[in-house]
């Protein structure tokens, strides 16, 4: 194979350094064998040191929410690459190695200034079968279950390979996790890094799953978050056939409590630089991105946006019952301070004319507004009933109220529905 003129973490040095150490030539040329392949992506890998998504990817989701908002993402994301099973050992290479070029193993990893209980070397660590102790070897998580699909090939079901949600983890604890959903454990740890696998303490609104789950430590719960927020967008059209496979997921999204604690992991864990290298490198794979990785705000507002239960009945007897009147504002060199309007239902003839200085206050009959209001409504009042109106100006308050009541005092009459 051909060695490009790169400087790059995989350089021919490296490999005949690793050549002293492989004693059969059937084992060094597998090593060349992904070498090559990694050599074959470099052109693919120049665009890494982007941190954003390219300029108008995600045009179309502006100002959109809920619904909506996901099918938008759904349609610029999906579609993407699709990679064989047995690649993603050395793309796992290049999307979760180290700076030390160790496996980043998030069910084994803990963040400085801790260190981590074992770590992996890509390609001399990894294994294919469970069983082995804890920190023995390491193989590939689904972190959004197969089980939870029905299973399936990378030649059947695109998610089989979708790398946003597939991690290089610790075998033994990959089984432990098995297909349990995630969730919080109030309990000890029951894996070297600080992991947890037990009854589910997380509850949401009274609501809550009591089967076995298995709570991440704190330093990964937004990654692993964000995994699902993309999963459930980029295969937002299969989720009805997988609600009834796991207790995380309802009506054909996440379920209420499940949605809730990982909005609260995706919010106390935010993205960190290592998801947006991640992002990038996976990309330059698939050509498609994590959108919730990008802009973290598109969580909240596809997951985060909660409504109050909806009212059980409408209303009763629906006529038009209220009476809104309006007017133009008395002018001239003496303007009013208020304005009194006067209703009744038996006639103009039944509303009295009110007296200077005994103020009227409000009540069903008798509204006061100020100057400059020019409007006033009455409710509560009788379907098909004839009422009449009357508008008094006044200066004043009190006992020094004055009311105008010389002149065509303005009335009216309306008929209710």
């Amino acid at each position: 194979f051909l060695i490009p003129t790169v400087n790059n973490t995989l350089t021919l040095q490296r490999l005949l350094q690793k050549s002293i150490q492989i004693q059969s030539l059937n084992s060094f040329m597998n090593l060349l064998t992904r070498a090559s392949l990694f050599f074959l992506l470099l052109p693919t890998f120049a665009g890494l040191l982007h941190a954003q998504a390219p300029a108008g990817y995600y045009a179309g989701t502006q100002d959109l929410t809920l619904n909506e908002l996901k099918q938008a993402l759904h349609e610029i994301i999906r579609d993407h690459n699709r990679q064989s099973y047995d690649n993603l050992w050395t793309l796992l290479y290049l999307t979760d190695k180290k700076a030390d070029g160790k496996v980043w193993d998030i069910y084994s990893d803990r963040p400085l200034p801790s260190e981590p209980p074992y770590v992996f070397n890509f390609y001399d660590n990894q294994c294919a079968v469970s069983g082995q102790p804890e920190g023995t070897c390491y193989n590939r998580e689904h972190s959004f279950p197969r089980s939870w699909w029905g299973g399936g090939t990378s030649a059947s079901d695109t998610m089989y390979t979708d790398i946003f949600h597939i991690h290089p983890v610790d075998s033994w604890v990959n089984s432990h996790r098995s297909n349990y959903p995630y969730g919080v454990v109030d309990g000890p740890a029951t894996t070297m890094n600080g992991g947890k696998r037990g009854a589910n303490a997380f509850s949401y609104g009274g609501e809550v799953f009591e089967g076995t789950v298995f709570e991440p430590i704190d330093a990964y719960k937004g990654d692993l978050a964000r995994n699902y927020f993309y999963m459930l967008t980029r295969y937002k059209s299969r989720i009805s056939d997988w609600s009834g496979n796991t207790p995380m997921l309802s009506d054909d999204d996440l379920a209420p409590w499940a949605a809730t604690m990982l909005l609260q992991w995706h919010e106390q864990d935010p993205v960190s630089q290592k998801e947006v290298d991640r992002n990038n490198a996976i990309y330059n794979i698939q050509g498609n991105r994590n959108p919730f990785i990008d802009q973290p705000e598109f969580a909240n507002l596809i997951w985060g946006i909660e409504f109050d239960p909806e009212p059980e009945n409408h209303v009763a007897n629906f006529t038009a019952q209220t009476i809104t009147l309006n007017w133009t504002d008395a002018n001239g060199p003496s303007l009013p301070d208020g304005y009194l309007v006067r209703m009744s239902d038996n006639g103009l003839n039944d509303i009295m004319t009110p007296v200077d200085g005994q103020q009227i206050y409000n009540d069903f009959y008798n509204k006061n507004v100020s100057y400059g209001q020019q409007t006033i409504t009455f409710g509560g009042l009788f379907p098909n009933t004839l009422y009449y109106f009357k508008i008094f100006s006044y200066k004043g308050e009190g006992a020094s109220i004055d009311y105008k009541t010389d002149g065509a005092i303005p009335n009216l009459s309306i008929m209710t529905n």
